[in-house]
Protein backbone atom coordinates (compact mmCIF):
# COMPACT_ATOMS: atom_id res chain seq x y z
CA UNK A 1 0.00 0.00 0.00
CA UNK A 2 2.85 2.29 0.62
CA UNK A 3 4.31 1.59 -2.80
CA UNK A 4 0.46 2.54 -4.19
CA UNK A 5 0.56 5.84 -2.32
CA UNK A 6 4.28 7.02 -3.39
CA UNK A 7 3.05 6.21 -6.73
CA UNK A 8 -0.56 8.06 -6.37
CA UNK A 9 2.03 11.41 -4.97
CA UNK A 10 4.10 11.08 -7.46
CA UNK A 11 1.13 10.67 -10.31
CA UNK A 12 -1.00 13.56 -8.67
CA UNK A 13 2.00 15.65 -7.24
CA UNK A 14 3.66 16.02 -10.51
CA UNK A 15 0.52 16.96 -12.43
CA UNK A 16 -0.50 19.86 -10.00
CA UNK A 17 2.72 21.35 -9.88
CA UNK A 18 3.26 21.14 -13.58
CA UNK A 19 -0.20 22.92 -13.33
CA UNK A 20 1.39 25.49 -10.79
CA UNK A 21 4.20 26.05 -13.43
CA UNK A 22 2.01 26.83 -15.94
CA UNK A 23 3.10 23.54 -18.43
CA UNK A 24 -0.04 23.14 -20.97
CA UNK A 25 -2.53 20.51 -19.57
CA UNK A 26 -1.74 17.85 -22.45
CA UNK A 27 2.02 18.14 -21.43
CA UNK A 28 1.44 17.91 -17.59
CA UNK A 29 -1.01 15.24 -17.90
CA UNK A 30 1.41 13.00 -20.22
CA UNK A 31 4.90 14.02 -18.36
CA UNK A 32 2.72 12.85 -14.54
CA UNK A 33 2.07 9.67 -16.44
CA UNK A 34 5.24 8.85 -17.97
CA UNK A 35 7.01 9.46 -14.63
CA UNK A 36 4.58 7.49 -12.68
CA UNK A 37 5.34 4.37 -15.46
CA UNK A 38 8.74 4.89 -14.76
CA UNK A 39 8.75 4.40 -10.85
CA UNK A 40 6.27 1.66 -11.56
CA UNK A 41 8.45 -0.10 -14.32
CA UNK A 42 5.45 0.55 -16.71
CA UNK A 43 7.17 0.12 -19.61
CA UNK A 44 6.53 3.35 -22.12
CA UNK A 45 5.48 1.53 -25.06
CA UNK A 46 2.44 0.55 -22.76
CA UNK A 47 1.57 4.43 -22.13
CA UNK A 48 2.07 5.23 -25.55
CA UNK A 49 -0.92 2.68 -26.28
CA UNK A 50 -3.16 3.67 -24.15
CA UNK A 51 -2.58 6.99 -25.46
CA UNK A 52 -3.50 6.47 -28.88
CA UNK A 53 -6.23 3.55 -27.76
CA UNK A 54 -8.07 6.65 -25.79
CA UNK A 55 -8.73 8.31 -29.20
CA UNK A 56 -9.61 4.98 -31.23
CA UNK A 57 -13.09 5.14 -30.54
CA UNK A 58 -15.88 5.31 -32.99
CA UNK A 59 -18.12 7.69 -30.94
CA UNK A 60 -15.19 10.36 -30.58
CA UNK A 61 -15.84 10.62 -34.22
CA UNK A 62 -18.89 12.79 -33.53
CA UNK A 63 -16.95 15.36 -32.05
CA UNK A 64 -15.17 17.00 -35.13
CA UNK A 65 -18.32 16.91 -37.06
CA UNK A 66 -19.61 19.10 -34.07
CA UNK A 67 -17.53 21.32 -33.84
CA UNK A 68 -17.25 21.67 -37.62
CA UNK A 69 -20.96 22.08 -38.15
CA UNK A 70 -21.15 24.76 -35.58
CA UNK A 71 -18.49 26.63 -37.16
CA UNK A 72 -20.48 26.25 -40.14
CA UNK A 73 -23.66 27.47 -38.81
CA UNK A 74 -21.96 30.47 -36.87
CA UNK A 75 -19.96 31.68 -40.20
CA UNK A 76 -23.12 30.63 -42.14
CA UNK A 77 -25.04 33.62 -41.23
CA UNK A 78 -27.69 31.45 -38.40
CA UNK A 79 -25.97 34.05 -35.91
CA UNK A 80 -27.96 36.84 -37.62
CA UNK A 81 -31.03 35.08 -38.15
CA UNK A 82 -30.86 33.28 -33.98
CA UNK A 83 -30.77 37.38 -32.66
CA UNK A 84 -33.12 38.07 -34.91
CA UNK A 85 -35.57 35.68 -34.52
CA UNK A 86 -34.72 36.28 -30.55
CA UNK A 87 -35.84 39.72 -30.53
CA UNK A 88 -39.35 39.28 -32.44
CA UNK A 89 -39.70 36.93 -29.26
CA UNK A 90 -38.76 38.93 -26.45
CA UNK A 91 -37.30 42.22 -27.70
CA UNK A 92 -40.05 44.44 -26.24
CA UNK A 93 -39.41 43.95 -22.85
CA UNK A 94 -37.42 46.29 -20.32
CA UNK A 95 -33.46 45.17 -21.44
CA UNK A 96 -34.77 43.52 -24.58
CA UNK A 97 -31.43 43.15 -25.87
CA UNK A 98 -30.50 41.19 -22.88
CA UNK A 99 -32.83 38.59 -22.98
CA UNK A 100 -32.20 38.79 -27.17
CA UNK A 101 -28.94 37.60 -25.59
CA UNK A 102 -29.94 34.48 -23.29
CA UNK A 103 -32.72 33.33 -25.97
CA UNK A 104 -29.86 33.61 -28.72
CA UNK A 105 -27.57 31.49 -26.62
CA UNK A 106 -30.05 29.00 -25.99
CA UNK A 107 -30.79 28.32 -29.49
CA UNK A 108 -27.32 28.49 -30.71
CA UNK A 109 -25.70 26.86 -27.55
CA UNK A 110 -28.23 23.80 -29.03
CA UNK A 111 -26.08 23.99 -32.35
CA UNK A 112 -22.60 24.65 -31.50
CA UNK A 113 -22.20 23.04 -27.70
CA UNK A 114 -19.96 25.37 -27.22
CA UNK A 115 -20.06 28.26 -24.42
CA UNK A 116 -16.83 29.51 -26.02
CA UNK A 117 -18.34 29.42 -29.49
CA UNK A 118 -21.12 31.13 -28.27
CA UNK A 119 -19.25 34.29 -26.58
CA UNK A 120 -17.32 34.56 -30.04
CA UNK A 121 -20.22 34.51 -32.36
CA UNK A 122 -22.69 35.98 -30.57
CA UNK A 123 -21.06 37.98 -28.56
CA UNK A 124 -18.92 39.93 -31.18
CA UNK A 125 -22.35 41.20 -32.45
CA UNK A 126 -24.28 41.68 -29.87
CA UNK A 127 -22.05 43.65 -27.06
CA UNK A 128 -21.05 46.47 -29.57
CA UNK A 129 -24.81 46.59 -30.12
CA UNK A 130 -25.53 47.02 -26.47
CA UNK A 131 -23.17 49.57 -25.91
CA UNK A 132 -24.54 51.30 -28.79
CA UNK A 133 -28.35 51.61 -26.92
CA UNK A 134 -26.62 52.43 -23.82
CA UNK A 135 -25.86 49.10 -21.92
CA UNK A 136 -23.34 49.61 -19.68
CA UNK A 137 -19.87 47.66 -21.29
CA UNK A 138 -19.45 44.87 -18.42
CA UNK A 139 -23.05 44.08 -18.28
CA UNK A 140 -23.44 43.41 -21.85
CA UNK A 141 -20.58 41.01 -21.22
CA UNK A 142 -21.57 39.71 -18.07
CA UNK A 143 -25.03 38.37 -20.04
CA UNK A 144 -22.90 36.85 -22.79
CA UNK A 145 -20.74 34.83 -20.98
CA UNK A 146 -23.22 33.57 -18.68
CA UNK A 147 -25.79 32.92 -20.99
CA UNK A 148 -23.19 30.92 -23.08
CA UNK A 149 -22.90 28.54 -20.42
CA UNK A 150 -26.34 27.05 -21.85
CA UNK A 151 -24.26 25.75 -24.69
CA UNK A 152 -22.62 22.88 -22.18
CA UNK A 153 -25.94 21.04 -21.06
CA UNK A 154 -28.45 22.44 -24.04
CA UNK A 155 -27.61 19.57 -26.64
CA UNK A 156 -26.16 18.71 -28.59
CA UNK A 157 -22.78 19.05 -26.54
CA UNK A 158 -19.60 17.17 -27.32
CA UNK A 159 -19.08 17.50 -23.86
CA UNK A 160 -21.83 15.42 -23.07
CA UNK A 161 -19.72 12.76 -25.89
CA UNK A 162 -16.56 13.38 -23.95
CA UNK A 163 -18.15 12.38 -20.77
CA UNK A 164 -19.63 9.39 -21.52
CA UNK A 165 -16.67 8.84 -23.27
CA UNK A 166 -14.83 8.71 -19.55
CA UNK A 167 -17.13 6.19 -18.07
CA UNK A 168 -16.20 3.40 -20.77
CA UNK A 169 -19.55 4.29 -22.69
CA UNK A 170 -21.85 3.04 -20.11
CA UNK A 171 -24.06 6.24 -19.91
CA UNK A 172 -26.39 7.02 -23.52
CA UNK A 173 -25.28 9.83 -25.28
CA UNK A 174 -29.05 10.31 -26.40
CA UNK A 175 -30.22 9.76 -22.63
CA UNK A 176 -27.67 12.68 -21.88
CA UNK A 177 -28.91 15.02 -24.79
CA UNK A 178 -32.27 14.51 -23.64
CA UNK A 179 -30.72 15.13 -20.15
CA UNK A 180 -30.18 18.62 -20.73
CA UNK A 181 -33.48 19.98 -21.64
CA UNK A 182 -34.85 21.36 -18.80
CA UNK A 183 -31.37 22.21 -16.81
CA UNK A 184 -30.93 23.99 -19.73
CA UNK A 185 -33.99 25.84 -20.30
CA UNK A 186 -34.17 26.50 -16.05
CA UNK A 187 -30.67 27.80 -16.44
CA UNK A 188 -31.76 30.48 -19.37
CA UNK A 189 -34.77 31.75 -17.46
CA UNK A 190 -32.80 32.16 -14.32
CA UNK A 191 -30.73 34.32 -16.57
CA UNK A 192 -33.16 36.47 -18.40
CA UNK A 193 -34.67 37.25 -14.51
CA UNK A 194 -31.94 38.80 -13.09
CA UNK A 195 -30.73 40.38 -16.30
CA UNK A 196 -34.60 42.05 -16.41
CA UNK A 197 -34.30 43.02 -12.60
CA UNK A 198 -30.97 44.91 -13.47
CA UNK A 199 -32.27 46.01 -16.78
CA UNK A 200 -35.43 47.70 -14.93
CA UNK A 201 -33.04 48.98 -12.10
CA UNK A 202 -30.70 50.86 -14.64
CA UNK A 203 -33.64 51.69 -17.25
CA UNK A 204 -32.35 50.06 -19.80
CA UNK A 205 -33.97 50.42 -23.59
CA UNK A 206 -36.93 48.61 -25.15
CA UNK A 207 -36.50 47.44 -28.97
CA UNK A 208 -38.68 48.11 -31.41
CA UNK A 209 -42.02 45.94 -32.54
CA UNK A 210 -41.81 43.86 -35.17
CA UNK A 211 -45.26 43.85 -37.94
CA UNK A 212 -46.65 40.42 -37.85
CA UNK A 213 -45.51 39.92 -41.80
CA UNK A 214 -41.90 40.92 -40.49
CA UNK A 215 -42.03 38.14 -37.99
CA UNK A 216 -43.21 35.54 -39.95
CA UNK A 217 -40.40 36.10 -42.58
CA UNK A 218 -37.66 36.26 -40.15
CA UNK A 219 -39.06 33.30 -38.41
CA UNK A 220 -38.97 31.38 -41.49
CA UNK A 221 -35.61 32.19 -41.85
CA UNK A 222 -34.42 30.89 -38.65
CA UNK A 223 -36.04 28.08 -38.65
CA UNK A 224 -34.21 26.29 -41.52
CA UNK A 225 -31.09 27.06 -39.86
CA UNK A 226 -32.28 25.81 -36.83
CA UNK A 227 -33.44 22.51 -37.95
CA UNK A 228 -29.81 21.24 -37.94
CA UNK A 229 -30.54 20.78 -33.87
CA UNK A 230 -33.85 18.91 -34.78
CA UNK A 231 -31.94 16.25 -37.41
CA UNK A 232 -29.19 15.90 -34.26
CA UNK A 233 -31.29 15.85 -31.65
CA UNK A 234 -34.16 13.57 -33.59
CA UNK A 235 -31.97 11.71 -35.20
CA UNK A 236 -30.56 9.82 -32.15
CA UNK A 237 -33.66 9.78 -29.43
CA UNK A 238 -35.21 7.95 -32.36
CA UNK A 239 -32.57 5.39 -33.09
CA UNK A 240 -32.75 6.67 -36.77
CA UNK A 241 -28.88 6.91 -36.78
CA UNK A 242 -26.18 6.98 -33.71
CA UNK A 243 -25.15 10.52 -32.37
CA UNK A 244 -21.82 10.52 -34.93
CA UNK A 245 -23.73 9.89 -37.95
CA UNK A 246 -26.32 12.94 -36.97
CA UNK A 247 -23.55 14.78 -36.43
CA UNK A 248 -22.09 14.42 -39.73
CA UNK A 249 -26.17 14.41 -41.63
CA UNK A 250 -25.49 17.71 -39.61
CA UNK A 251 -22.52 19.33 -41.50
CA UNK A 252 -24.38 18.27 -44.66
CA UNK A 253 -27.28 19.82 -44.07
CA UNK A 254 -25.72 23.01 -42.75
CA UNK A 255 -23.69 23.29 -45.85
CA UNK A 256 -26.58 22.61 -48.05
CA UNK A 257 -28.58 25.77 -46.04
CA UNK A 258 -25.23 28.30 -46.05
CA UNK A 259 -24.39 27.46 -49.47
CA UNK A 260 -27.78 27.20 -51.34
CA UNK A 261 -30.49 28.84 -48.99
CA UNK A 262 -28.60 31.83 -47.09
CA UNK A 263 -26.12 31.86 -50.42
CA UNK A 264 -23.68 33.26 -47.41
CA UNK A 265 -21.04 30.41 -47.07
CA UNK A 266 -17.78 31.25 -49.72
CA UNK A 267 -14.68 28.94 -49.80
CA UNK A 268 -12.76 31.30 -47.85
CA UNK A 269 -14.81 31.28 -45.13
CA UNK A 270 -15.00 27.17 -45.19
CA UNK A 271 -11.27 27.01 -45.49
CA UNK A 272 -11.56 29.56 -41.87
CA UNK A 273 -13.88 27.19 -40.85
CA UNK A 274 -11.51 24.33 -40.72
CA UNK A 275 -9.08 25.77 -39.96
CA UNK A 276 -10.56 26.69 -36.65
CA UNK A 277 -12.66 23.44 -36.06
CA UNK A 278 -9.01 21.53 -36.52
CA UNK A 279 -7.26 24.13 -34.14
CA UNK A 280 -10.07 23.10 -31.87
CA UNK A 281 -9.97 19.35 -32.37
CA UNK A 282 -6.16 19.05 -32.08
CA UNK A 283 -6.83 20.97 -28.66
CA UNK A 284 -9.60 18.05 -27.93
CA UNK A 285 -8.27 14.78 -28.90
CA UNK A 286 -4.50 15.66 -27.81
CA UNK A 287 -6.39 16.03 -24.03
CA UNK A 288 -8.14 12.54 -24.32
CA UNK A 289 -5.59 10.94 -25.43
CA UNK A 290 -2.97 12.39 -22.49
CA UNK A 291 -6.08 11.83 -20.28
CA UNK A 292 -6.58 8.21 -21.40
CA UNK A 293 -2.99 7.24 -19.86
CA UNK A 294 -3.11 9.54 -16.84
CA UNK A 295 -6.57 7.64 -16.53
CA UNK A 296 -5.23 4.13 -17.00
CA UNK A 297 -2.75 4.66 -13.85
CA UNK A 298 -5.49 6.56 -12.22
CA UNK A 299 -7.61 2.74 -12.72
CA UNK A 300 -4.40 0.60 -11.71
CA UNK A 301 -3.81 2.75 -8.63
CA UNK A 302 -7.57 2.57 -6.99
CA UNK A 303 -7.70 6.34 -7.43
CA UNK A 304 -11.18 5.93 -7.43
CA UNK A 305 -11.91 3.72 -4.53
CA UNK A 306 -9.40 5.99 -2.32
CA UNK A 307 -11.54 9.07 -3.24
CA UNK A 308 -14.69 7.53 -2.06
CA UNK A 309 -13.01 6.57 1.24
CA UNK A 310 -11.90 9.86 1.60
CA UNK A 311 -15.11 11.35 1.33
CA UNK A 312 -17.04 9.42 2.87
CA UNK A 313 -14.85 9.48 5.79
CA UNK A 314 -15.94 13.23 5.98
CA UNK A 315 -18.93 13.06 6.32
CA UNK A 316 -22.06 10.26 5.97
CA UNK A 317 -24.37 12.86 4.89
CA UNK A 318 -25.79 12.22 1.16
CA UNK A 319 -26.40 16.28 1.46
CA UNK A 320 -23.30 17.63 3.00
CA UNK A 321 -21.17 14.98 0.48
CA UNK A 322 -22.96 16.56 -2.92
CA UNK A 323 -22.68 20.09 -1.58
CA UNK A 324 -18.52 19.08 -1.38
CA UNK A 325 -18.01 17.54 -4.30
CA UNK A 326 -19.99 20.83 -6.25
CA UNK A 327 -17.67 23.32 -4.33
CA UNK A 328 -14.60 20.77 -5.50
CA UNK A 329 -15.78 20.65 -9.03
CA UNK A 330 -16.33 24.63 -9.28
CA UNK A 331 -13.04 25.66 -7.39
CA UNK A 332 -11.39 22.80 -10.01
CA UNK A 333 -13.05 24.59 -12.88
CA UNK A 334 -12.02 28.00 -11.50
CA UNK A 335 -8.23 26.54 -12.54
CA UNK A 336 -8.41 23.99 -14.73
CA UNK A 337 -9.99 23.38 -18.60
CA UNK A 338 -13.35 21.89 -19.10
CA UNK A 339 -12.12 18.87 -21.49
CA UNK A 340 -9.81 16.98 -19.22
CA UNK A 341 -11.55 18.13 -15.73
CA UNK A 342 -14.76 15.67 -17.72
CA UNK A 343 -11.98 13.00 -18.29
CA UNK A 344 -10.75 13.18 -14.84
CA UNK A 345 -13.51 14.06 -12.19
CA UNK A 346 -15.79 11.86 -13.93
CA UNK A 347 -13.88 8.02 -13.62
CA UNK A 348 -13.06 9.14 -9.69
CA UNK A 349 -16.36 10.76 -8.63
CA UNK A 350 -18.82 8.13 -10.43
CA UNK A 351 -18.23 5.58 -7.69
CA UNK A 352 -19.10 8.49 -4.88
CA UNK A 353 -21.55 10.14 -6.77
CA UNK A 354 -23.56 7.17 -8.86
CA UNK A 355 -23.04 3.83 -7.29
CA UNK A 356 -22.08 5.31 -3.08
CA UNK A 357 -24.91 8.26 -2.96
CA UNK A 358 -27.28 6.33 -5.40
CA UNK A 359 -27.55 9.53 -7.87
CA UNK A 360 -28.15 8.66 -11.44
CA UNK A 361 -25.86 8.76 -14.00
CA UNK A 362 -27.32 11.33 -16.45
CA UNK A 363 -28.33 13.84 -13.03
CA UNK A 364 -24.67 13.34 -12.20
CA UNK A 365 -23.47 14.06 -16.28
CA UNK A 366 -25.59 17.24 -16.17
CA UNK A 367 -24.35 18.46 -12.77
CA UNK A 368 -21.07 17.96 -13.51
CA UNK A 369 -21.09 19.60 -16.72
CA UNK A 370 -22.78 22.62 -15.51
CA UNK A 371 -20.39 22.66 -12.29
CA UNK A 372 -17.50 22.81 -14.73
CA UNK A 373 -19.97 25.08 -17.14
CA UNK A 374 -19.59 27.70 -14.17
CA UNK A 375 -15.93 27.47 -14.36
CA UNK A 376 -15.59 28.42 -17.68
CA UNK A 377 -16.99 32.21 -16.67
CA UNK A 378 -14.98 32.15 -13.27
CA UNK A 379 -11.95 33.49 -12.94
CA UNK A 380 -8.71 33.08 -13.42
CA UNK A 381 -8.48 30.33 -15.99
CA UNK A 382 -12.19 31.11 -17.03
CA UNK A 383 -11.81 30.79 -20.99
CA UNK A 384 -15.54 32.24 -22.15
CA UNK A 385 -14.92 34.99 -19.33
CA UNK A 386 -11.77 35.81 -21.04
CA UNK A 387 -13.07 35.85 -24.48
CA UNK A 388 -16.07 38.09 -23.26
CA UNK A 389 -13.72 41.52 -22.06
CA UNK A 390 -11.91 40.74 -24.80
CA UNK A 391 -14.80 41.43 -26.91
CA UNK A 392 -16.25 44.30 -24.57
CA UNK A 393 -12.75 45.60 -24.38
CA UNK A 394 -13.24 45.61 -20.42
CA UNK A 395 -10.40 44.08 -17.29
CA UNK A 396 -11.25 40.80 -16.35
CA UNK A 397 -11.97 42.16 -12.85
CA UNK A 398 -15.07 44.82 -13.61
CA UNK A 399 -16.11 41.73 -15.87
CA UNK A 400 -16.16 39.40 -13.25
CA UNK A 401 -18.07 41.78 -11.09
CA UNK A 402 -20.58 41.97 -13.04
CA UNK A 403 -21.10 38.26 -13.14
CA UNK A 404 -21.84 38.00 -9.60
CA UNK A 405 -25.75 38.34 -9.32
CA UNK A 406 -25.31 35.59 -12.54
CA UNK A 407 -23.01 33.26 -10.53
CA UNK A 408 -25.78 33.15 -7.76
CA UNK A 409 -28.55 32.78 -10.59
CA UNK A 410 -26.56 29.81 -11.79
CA UNK A 411 -25.65 28.36 -8.25
CA UNK A 412 -29.08 28.06 -7.35
CA UNK A 413 -30.02 26.35 -10.75
CA UNK A 414 -26.96 24.21 -9.93
CA UNK A 415 -28.44 23.19 -6.36
CA UNK A 416 -31.82 22.34 -8.26
CA UNK A 417 -30.23 20.03 -10.37
CA UNK A 418 -27.98 18.64 -7.66
CA UNK A 419 -30.73 18.18 -5.03
CA UNK A 420 -34.50 16.99 -7.50
CA UNK A 421 -33.52 14.42 -10.03
CA UNK A 422 -36.82 15.35 -11.70
CA UNK A 423 -34.94 18.52 -13.62
CA UNK A 424 -32.60 15.97 -15.45
CA UNK A 425 -34.20 12.44 -15.75
CA UNK A 426 -37.57 12.94 -16.55
CA UNK A 427 -37.19 13.50 -19.99
CA UNK A 428 -34.52 10.50 -20.78
CA UNK A 429 -37.01 8.42 -18.69
CA UNK A 430 -39.65 9.40 -20.54
CA UNK A 431 -38.82 9.00 -24.02
CA UNK A 432 -35.81 6.47 -23.79
CA UNK A 433 -36.81 4.75 -20.62
CA UNK A 434 -32.86 2.82 -20.29
CA UNK A 435 -34.41 -0.90 -20.23
CA UNK A 436 -34.53 -0.27 -23.50
CA UNK A 437 -31.03 1.79 -24.07
CA UNK A 438 -28.12 -0.35 -25.79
Amino acid sequence: MQTDMTAITILLGSFALLLILKVPITFSLIVSSILTGWYLKVPLMVIVQRMSGGIQNFSLLAIPFFILAGGIMAYGGITNRIIEFSNTIIGRVRGGLAQVNVLASMFFGGISGSAVADVSSIGVMLIPMMDKKGYDTDYSVAVTVSSACQGIIIPPSHNMIIYSFALGGAVSVGRLFLGGFIPGIMLGIALMIISYIIAVRRKYPKEKRYTFKEAVHITKDAIIGLFTFVIIIGGVIFGVFTATESAAIAVIYALLVTIFVYRTMTVRKFIKILYEGLKTLAIVMSLIAAASAFGYFLAFLHVPALATRALLTLSGNRIVLLLLINLLLIVLGCIMDMAPLILICAPILYPVVVTTLGMSPIQFGIMLLLNLGIGLCTPPVGSALFVGAAVGRIPIEKASRALIPFYIMMICVLLLITFVPFFSTFIPDLIMPEMIVR
